[in-house]
């Protein structure tokens, strides 16, 4: 690895190059794919192999590895851009940008040894979304290869980009079914002076409405803020009780002043910031996982449909995010849940559900049919002809 200073009109900038690691890694994968499709044999993509049972099932399918294409490729920390393999984890990003005061403000569920790749293809973010947004809003640029086996580029690696078809966008969220990411440029955020969590005890589930109402009126946006329901609150907490954490940011007067503000709800008390950690890896690894969401300011309602559910399927664990909407539910896979979320997914609810990690007789209650617009069956066929990229995740035969 190569280390690379610059200067020009910028102050000191360094940039990181794996130099002939990333390009024949890229060009194995784009080989691969080629041979699959001349076959035409399913691949199904693998980063780090940590959410493989997330989405709906794939057809079987032939593993195609990414990891060999970890490592920063390029980070400028006077553009606060980052380039890295779609192979590098989380947790590699973090220690290379913590360095310089940076991170990228993205905290997908589950660990930081998930990929970069893995978290942009599949859209996944977490409680930070409140304040810094969805993947989406933190990548600049990707490269990735086709179901053609074509190696192709959007966007780009500056924070100013031209304008035209977005394919960044396009990238993420199609599950790896339009191409495979090898490379992605994020937007980074400078660290804050201040940065602590704080803990409210909340009255009722009327408090879950008055919570999203009282972040609309503030003058600031929390950098986080999850409603957690009892048996969650325990667990992280030690507490069995209805709790709304809350992460504040900003200069040392800021963060006074913002938790003044929350006191219009209740009392704050200072709690271990490590408990977002624990809230992102709060699911057990045979759990089953869904979202409801509707608009946020319909967050009470969508909070009463989860909490129908958490009432009639022991143990399940529930959390929100008052100002996007969102309700995830995580629910223990027994043969009486799953028995009791078929009937019920059969029933028409106010909410959208939307499936994370499900048992696959569920898929086809919950999940909603492929898409066959002219619109979407065309760009699936301009970027994976034979459909052989994680083939059926998406719903289309597998």
């Amino acid at each position: 690895m190569a280390r690379r200073t610059f200067g020009a009109g910028r102050g000191h900038v360094t940039a990181l190059a794996v130099d002939g690691v990333a390009s024949s890694a890229v060009a194995a994968i784009r080989d691969r794919v080629r041979d699959a499709a001349s076959r035409r044999v399913p691949l199904r993509v693998v980063g780090a192999g940590t959410w493989l049972d997330a989405g709906r099932p794939t057809a079987h399918a032939e593993p195609l590895p990414v990891r060999d294409t970890a490592g920063i490729v390029a980070y400028v920390p006077g553009d606060l851009t980052l380039t890295a393999g779609a192979g590098t984890t989380l947790a590699e990003v973090r220690d290379a940008t913590s360095k310089h005061g940076q991170w990228l403000a993205l905290d997908p569920y589950g660990s930081d040894e998930g990929t970069l790749g893995a978290t942009l293809a599949t859209a996944s973010s977490g409680p930070l979304a409140t304040a810094f947004g969805t993947p989406r809003d933190l990548t600049l640029g990707v490269e990735f290869v086709t179901g053609a086996g074509v190696i192709a580029r959007g966007g780009g690696r500056v924070v100013k980009n031209v304008a035209g078809f977005d394919l960044t966008r396009l990238m993420i969220g199609s599950w790896g079914t339009l191409g495979i990411l090898t490379e992605v440029t994020v937007r980074l955020h400078a660290k804050p002076q201040c940065d602590e969590t704080f803990a409210l005890t909340l009255a009722s589930d009327a408090d879950v409405a008055r919570t999203r109402e009282l972040l609309r009126r503030m003058p600031f946006t929390p950098y986080a803020c999850e409603i957690v329901n009892g048996r969650l609150a325990q667990q992280l907490l030690g507490v069995d009780e209805l709790t709304a954490l809350v992460r504040l940011g900003g200069n040392d007067e800021a963060v006074t002043a913002q938790r003044a503000a929350l006191g219009a709800l209740g009392e704050p008390r200072p709690v271990d910031p490590a408990v977002w950690k624990a809230l992102r890896q709060c699911e057990p690894s045979d759990a089953l996982v869904l979202r409801l969401s509707q608009l946020p300011s319909e967050i009470g309602r969508t909070w009463s449909e989860a909490s129908a559910i958490a009432d009639s399927c022991a143990g399940t664990l529930l959390h929100a995010a008052p100002a996007r909407g969102i309700v995830r539910c995580i629910v223990p896979a027994t043969e009486t849940n799953v028995a009791w979320l078929h009937r019920a997914f059969r029933s028409p609810m106010m909410s959208t559900r939307v499936g994370e990690r499900m048992p696959a007789a569920l898929w086809t209650e919950l999940a909603a049919p492929p898409t066959g617009d002219a619109v979407s069956v065309g760009i699936k066929r301009a970027f994976d002809p034979q459909s052989i990229l994680n083939r059926g995740i998406r719903g289309e035969p597998a």
